[in-house]
């Protein structure tokens, strides 16, 4: 079993699990993670959170942890939902929404909008490009909103500018904003 401590606001300190037998959780480290949350400035009070490709769940934790309004989390694999449902349960948090569900077929059927989405989907395929100008296409992002990305190698982003980025060990992770035209 994966244990990850949640870094940061009203649930700092708390474990949460999820079955690591699954090659393909790779949970953001607590260094990017604080990372992260020092670059959106700690607190995200009645902020709307999209975490595709959720995985462990630690970014949706962080987020909730630091006053999200609400989080949306996005896994397809059942198991990992199961986990993600149980920690929810053992931090008693309501406003998490877990769905099952393939990040693409989401995007192409979602209506809200959000103000800080998080985006680390497998390195090994094309997901994150693909995401990205689906986000955009649909105008997924609020006014202000900004796209945070895990990445292995960099793509250019026509419509977007990266606010910040950097690297640690074998991840390389940038906050992205809508460019202002």
């Amino acid at each position: 079993m994966g244990k990850i401590r949640i870094i940061g606001g009203k649930y700092r300190s708390r474990i949460i699990t999820f079955n690591d037998n699954n090659q393909a959780i790779r949970p953001t480290p607590d260094r990017v993670r604080e990372t992260l949350f020092n670059w959106l400035g700690q607190e995200l009070t009645n902020k709307y959170c999209l975490d595709l490709f959720a995985g462990s769940g630690a970014l949706s934790f962080e987020a909730l942890s630091r006053n999200a309004k609400q989080v949306v989390a996005i896994e397809h694999n059942s198991k990992v939902c199961c986990d993600l449902l149980a920690n929810k349960q053992l931090l008693k948090i309501e406003n998490l929404l877990i769905q099952q569900n393939e990040a693409i077929y989401y995007l192409n059927h979602c209506q809200q909008k959000f103000d800080v989405i998080f985006l680390d989907p497998p390195f090994a395929s094309n997901l994150l490009q693909q995401c990205i100008e689906l986000i955009l296409a649909k105008e997924l992002l609020t006014l202000n909103g900004i796209i945070y990305i895990e990445y292995q190698k960099l793509i250019g982003f026509s419509k977007c500018e990266i606010l910040k980025k950097a690297k640690a060990g074998m991840v390389n992770y940038a906050l992205l904003k809508l460019k202002v035209e």
